[in-house]
């Protein structure tokens, strides 16, 4: 099918089969999103069959995230080179095909591995699902009311996840919460067959090799160091090498990024301060996120000793919060900017985290529950904003791929949360994975005000105007 053809084919859609595309795409986020809530109330399960220790069980989250993060971009790029129906059916192959190996996973190193192999199908499905659902909705208002049910299964898997994932280690084990992603795969990937058409860009981005080979080299040693430095290796000539190879990557990215036509992640971008702002956001939110579900779902079945559906149900209340405030998230920038919601998410989040630093509010079940609403407040409200923010100001041509940097960003963050948090568990420092996190709030209410001022626009405006002159850039397409 021709690039000319494959975008046509999405306008003869009629309108019940548009939302039978919405539907399909939306099942793979909720697999994917599913997955990753359902497993953290299942880590304790999980650790004590398979004998594995903190770093072990930081692994087993951040392996997923990091390969998921790594390759978020090339999969966009792929998708729009070769189909994006194509690469969207060989994610839902490779994420079941995973989901399955881990389900029958015999030891923890092959967990690990196999999760990686899970997320790379993972990293085919998001992106590629929401350029086929800007490729099949044309009409403004009905995309804009696609992405609103598009962002809300993310809020609906935030709230069932630790109900879900609770229920089934209670009556099965762990290995449940892949087994249930092989039945939802194979019904998304018959129906995405039958019904989803094929579309391309009608000018691909050319892949990228080396910068892709420099991302998964600074986010990896990044990560590995973190985690692996938790067991009282900081010294360790492999740590402190993994440390130095972060440190120098970042030059070498930006300097090679800055001399291709088509970069995986063009460092121009960075001069708007919007998109800046939300990647950091979108980093910090994410740690303090992965962070405070990795450290409540150890404590509440560790410290508590509840079964990991009892867990589950107590985390509830942040869960529901979130699910119900996304879409006031979207009101609230439709009608004030995004500049409130960052305030008030920051607000609320560093609310929360100096609930459990300063005034233990684990030791209280009152407390507990208002600093997990608290967090739910935040989370709720900062998610929506972080895309609004990215693309500020953006060409059209490039809205695309900034939005698209922006979910590495949040991948990025859920691996440096966990990896972080779980080195000071790992310590014996609980209080300072709170303290950890209270940072992480502070830094969304910071850079959110710092980021969103008239100042800012101004920098997105210069930024946009550059873009628009060098018209090839970042993917045009």
């Amino acid at each position: 099918m021709s690039g000319a053809r494959a975008h046509e084919s999405a306008d003869e859609l009629p309108r019940g089969r548009r939302y039978l595309v919405l539907a399909i795409c939306c099942m793979s986020l909720l697999i994917v999103s599913l997955d990753i809530t359902a497993l953290n109330v299942a880590l304790p399960s999980l650790g004590r069959e398979l004998e594995a220790d903190v770093s072990g069980l930081q692994w087993t989250v951040d392996a997923y995230t990091l390969v998921l993060a790594s390759f978020l971009m090339l999969s966009g790029s792929m998708a729009d080179r070769l189909g994006r129906r194509r690469v969207f059916g060989v994610g839902l192959v490779v994420f079941t095909s995973g989901s399955l190996l881990c389900a029958l996973a015999p030891g923890l190193g092959w967990l690990v591995v196999f999760r990686m192999l899970q997320a790379l199908g993972g990293s085919m499905l998001n992106p590629v699902a929401m350029s086929i659902i800007r490729n099949t909705f044309h009409d403004p208002k009905e995309l804009a009311r696609a992405i609103g049910m598009w962002g809300g299964v993310v809020g609906i898997s935030m709230a069932a996840g630790p109900i879900v994932g609770g229920a089934l280690v209670q009556w099965f084990d762990w290995r449940a919460v892949f087994w249930i992603n092989i039945p939802v795969g194979l019904t998304a990937l018959v129906l995405t067959r039958r019904f989803v058409p094929e579309s391309r860009a009608r000018r691909a981005r050319r892949i990228d090799p080396v910068g892709q080979a420099l991302v998964i080299l600074l986010l990896g040693s990044l990560t590995f160091g973190i985690i692996e430095g938790g067991r009282g290796e900081w010294t360790s000539p492999w740590i402190i090498g993994c440390f130095v190879v972060a440190v120098l990557s970042v030059p070498a990215l930006v300097g090679y990024e800055s001399r291709r036509a088509d970069p995986l992640i063009d460092p121009e971008f960075f001069r708007s301060a919007p998109f800046s702002g939300a990647s950091a956001i979108a980093v910090s939110a994410f740690a303090a996120l992965s962070g405070f579900l990795f450290l409540n779902t150890l404590y509440l079945q560790k410290g508590r000793g509840l079964s990991a559906l009892e867990a589950g149900t107590y985390l509830l209340p942040m869960a529901g919060v979130t699910l119900v405030l996304a879409p006031v998230s979207g009101w609230l920038i439709n009608r004030y900017g995004a500049r409130l919601p960052l305030f008030l998410a920051g607000l609320a989040l560093t609310a929360s985290g100096l609930m459990f630093a300063l005034w233990q509010a684990e030791s209280d079940n009152a407390r507990l529950f208002t600093a997990y609403v608290l967090f739910g407040v935040g989370f709720g409200l900062v998610n929506a904003p972080i895309t609004n923010t990215a693309v500020t100001g953006m060409p059209r041509a490039q809205a695309g791929v900034a939005a698209g940097i922006a979910s590495t960003s949040r991948q990025v963050g859920s691996a440096l949360g966990v990896a972080m948090v779980g080195t000071a568990l790992a310590a014996g420092s609980q209080h300072a994975g709170w303290w950890i996190i209270t940072v992480c709030a502070l830094l969304v209410l910071g850079i959110g005000l710092l980021t969103s001022g008239s100042w800012a626009m101004r920098s997105a405006e210069r930024t946009a105007e550059r873009l628009a002159a060098s018209g090839q850039r970042p993917g045009a397409h």
